[in-house]
């Protein structure tokens, strides 16, 4: 075990041994109950009759309450580090609960979401980012996220995190050198040579950054959110989005009072839509009123607003100008020009002062003209490339970390202009040192591995 996963073991409980199923709940030809921990052993002698050969698939009665096939992985040579007992059942949900109440008899307890995987990370076999990585493989939305996924499980991402941790550490080493000793005449590095040394690190910081943007990409998507007036479209929209007839569609205006969600992807980045209820100066029912309150949260909590408009109504976007007040100024807006199809040449006129400076996209949503433009604008606006080579998979943390380090090169640069002492370099080097620790889980406090494993499923 590492240094690392010792630290993680400190100061923690004995383990209790844990239970839960590892196959998704309902009925099907195979359940799996897994069990890890201390006890795994004897509950197996009571449970099975007899221990199964370490890593042999074993025919058994469970309990006799099953019969199938036991799989026994002693620690520490198991995926949690800990004694692991799989139990290879009939995928009914009423066989699978018998099984976990027995083990829970005999001195187990249910699993919390993420927990075999928590220990695996605790006990050293993966990192923090490898951890994550489980997760995003299970909720991969497309081939290229579950590429990048495996990739960042297989340790490609941590790789390179630890080699930008290591030249880190060299130019630390230096830096603090001439530090602690100052009266031995130890030569210090240079400023020029300090630069070089610096640019290389932060290079090596910004490919990083811009793979580990395309991977957030593949792993959360976007959000997006359908805005705008009554009857501009935005149900018709989001159907011709995602393919089917997802929303209902009436000429009356108001027929959507609700957040409609729907899935999809372009070029394997993944997209949530939403969309919501006509935006108007005043709401004619309390039901219109709610509607547009859900709108307006969605929209504050969104990525992106596409605002609908009427191209052939309202060319010149007045239901735009009208609500842009209103909109949440952290949010960009893109400006949508529906039903050009009965627009005189096919264009809308152009957009007016209050909103020449928002990107626009001109389209029929009812004939699918222009609507391929509109999802090379989302790919674009987001920053998505369509590139499975080197991609891997990653989270929002991770790149606020990756930001947080490239912060702290920064102000090394600055103290360098400035000459500042070589004190305050060295902690600005400590600082960014931290923030990739923060990555892989060797300075993760508690309550984000709390978090984090919060997220995944029950027997993962």
């Amino acid at each position: 075990m590492n240094a690392g996963a010792s630290a993680r073991g400190r100061d923690r409980p004995p383990p209790q041994t844990i239970v839960a199923a590892a196959t998704p709940p309902g009925r099907g030809g195979i359940a799996i109950v897994r069990l890890s921990g201390p006890a795994v052993p004897a509950i197996a002698e009571v449970m099975l009759g007899a221990m199964p050969l370490p890593r042999r698939a074993t025919r058994a009665s469970f309990a006799n309450l099953d019969d199938g096939i036991a799989l026994f992985f002693p620690a520490p040579h198991s995926y949690t580090g800990e004694h692991v007992l799989e139990l290879h059942g009939h995928g009914g949900p009423v066989i699978v609960e018998a099984l976990i109440a027995r083990a829970v008899s005999l001195g187990a307890r249910r699993a919390q979401p993420g927990e075999f995987t928590q220990r695996a990370y605790l006990n050293g076999k993966i990192d923090l980012v490898q951890a994550e990585a489980v997760a995003d493989l299970i909720d991969a939305a497309s081939q290229a996220a579950a590429t990048a996924a495996l990739r960042s499980l297989q340790g490609e991402f941590s790789q390179r995190v630890r080699s930008l941790g290591e030249a880190l550490a060299a130019l630390r080493v230096q830096v603090e050198a001439a530090i602690d000793f100052s009266d031995e005449d130890l030569e210090a590095l240079p400023d020029a040579a300090l630069r070089r040394q610096l640019e290389a690190v932060a290079q090596q910081l910004g490919e990083l950054r811009s793979v580990g943007v395309q991977g957030r990409l593949l792993t959360e998507g976007m959000t997006i959110v359908i805005a705008g007036a009554p009857n501009a479209g935005k149900s018709t929209l989001l159907n011709r989005l995602v393919g089917h007839e997802a929303a209902i569609v009436t000429p009356l205006p108001g027929t959507t009072r609700d957040v409609l969600r729907e899935r999809m992807q372009i070029d394997g980045m993944p997209l949530q839509i939403l969309d919501t209820a006509g935006l108007r100066a005043q709401a004619g029912d309390a039901i219109e009123a709610e509607g547009m309150r859900r709108a307006e949260i969605a929209m504050a909590q969104a990525d992106r607003v596409l605002f609908v408009v009427d191209a052939a109504a309202d060319p010149q976007a007045r239901a735009y100008q009208d609500y842009a007040e209103r909109l949440p100024a952290q949010v960009p807006v893109t400006l949508v020009f529906n039903k050009i199809d009965l627009c005189a040449g096919g264009t809308p006129v152009a957009t007016p002062q209050p909103s020449a400076g928002l990107p626009s996209v001109a389209l029929s949503a009812r004939t699918g003209e222009g609507v391929e433009t509109l999802r090379e604008h989302l790919k674009s606006a987001a920053g998505f490339v369509q590139s499975g080579e080197g991609v891997i998979s990653a989270r929002a943390r991770h790149l606020q970390a990756l930001a947080r380090c490239a912060g702290h090169l920064g102000s090394v640069r600055a103290l360098l202009e400035n000459r500042s002492g070589r004190e305050l370099i060295a902690e600005e080097l400590r600082g960014a040192s931290g923030a990739l620790g923060e990555i892989i889980g060797t300075e993760s406090p508690d309550e984000l591995l709390g978090r984090i494993f919060a997220s995944f499923c029950i027997g993962k």
